[in-house]
């Protein structure tokens, strides 16, 4: 029953099959390799984007930050919303990575609006030459408490941005799960919605650890890949980043793997409406689950073996009805014995 992070579940076994084949005999460095060239070609159709560029990176903050920082000068800031990855999780990652560029929070919650992003742009560049001038927008999407931004609603802050004339990057940790959630194409969820460069991501989604960058732009290639290197995310034996993301692409598993955890987390989250001692904090729209139950009913799980974030409140305590929220994520590989073990415990 473990319900933690997708970033804890177990590779896929098309993905050790991949690794294991890229592993015969010798392959050029850097990103030179020939499954590289394939994984370019499959990015490009997927995104139907044929003249983009496609670099690969290990880590989701590796991702983010080296693509924020293409798109970004140091004296400027990135409006994104206040409880963004790049924000809460990512160490000041894409502050170091492009120099000294801030981060400005846009809301108080995990979607942002457009009323608001209007108005957070506005504020900057009023001080001439002493405050940070208007830098890129920066989207989530799942966003960080499991909600999905629909395709007219990232339209219409890339609009915003455009506005503006800025950038706009797309933090796609969980995009494939998006894209099942809303039913749409990679490109519509991208380009066509106004989106600069995405973060595609493929550690939570069945992969061991590769990411994608796609750049919509291709002039800004070189500098992606001067960053990159001197940001020491450029893989010398670059094949077995090569090989993740082709096997992922292949036989379309990067979209059936979201589609199992999305059932997975409707089954989780169907279960958990019939329970009355069960409340909603957010509305769950794709692998992400934030629910309130009693004390009682997370130590009853949590002695049983379950694995999961007690997102507010402790597990301490002397009042056992006192309600407290959890984080639940499902990712591709959990049984629906676990959801229905899990499940049979919270009604006690």
């Amino acid at each position: 029953m473990f319900f933690a992070s997708d970033n804890s579940g177990p590779a896929h076994g098309a993905i050790l099959d991949a690794l294991a084949q890229a592993n015969q005999g010798f392959a050029m460095p850097y990103g030179s390799d020939k499954i590289m060239d394939e994984v370019r070609a499959q990015v490009r159709d997927l995104f139907e984007a044929p003249e983009a560029a496609v670099y690969l990176v290990a880590t989701g903050t590796a991702a983010n930050s080296l693509a924020l920082a293409s798109y970004c000068q140091p004296y400027e800031t990135v409006f994104c919303s206040a409880v963004a990855h790049i924000h809460e999780d990512e160490c000041n990652a894409p502050e170091f990575y492009s120099g000294g560029a801030k981060l400005t929070l846009v809301g108080q919650e995990d979607k942002m609006t457009t009323d608001a992003l209007r108005a957070s742009i506005a504020k900057e560049e009023t001080r001439g030459v002493h405050g940070p001038q208007r830098g890129a927008v920066s989207i989530t999407q799942v966003t960080e408490r499991g909600s999905v931004y629909s395709l007219d609603e990232l339209k219409a802050l890339t609009a915003v941005a455009k506005e503006f004339d800025l950038p706009v990057h797309l933090d796609g940790a969980r995009f494939a799960n998006a894209v099942v959630s809303l039913g749409c194409t990679p490109a519509e969820m991208t380009w066509k919605a106004g989106v600069d460069v995405v973060s595609f991501g493929g550690t939570k989604n069945g992969c061991i650890g590769v990411e994608a960058v796609v750049l919509f732009d291709p002039k800004k290639a070189w500098e992606f890949e001067l960053r990159r290197k001197r940001g020491a995310h450029l893989f010398s034996k670059h094949r077995y980043l090569s090989a993740q993301m082709q096997a992922y692409l292949s036989d379309e598993l990067w979209l059936k793997s979201a589609k199992q955890a999305n059932a997975n987390c409707e089954r989780l989250s169907s279960g958990l409406r019939a329970i009355e001692s069960v409340s909603f904090v957010h509305e769950p729209q794709a692998n992400m689950i934030f629910c309130a139950f009693p004390r009682a009913t997370h130590q009853r799980l949590h002695d049983a073996g379950a694995l999961y974030y007690v997102w507010s409140g402790s597990l301490e305590g002397d009042d056992p009805t006192e309600t407290l929220e959890a984080r639940l994520v499902c990712d591709w590989s959990i049984s629906h014995a676990d959801i229905d073990q899990f499940l049979d415990l919270v009604r006690g």
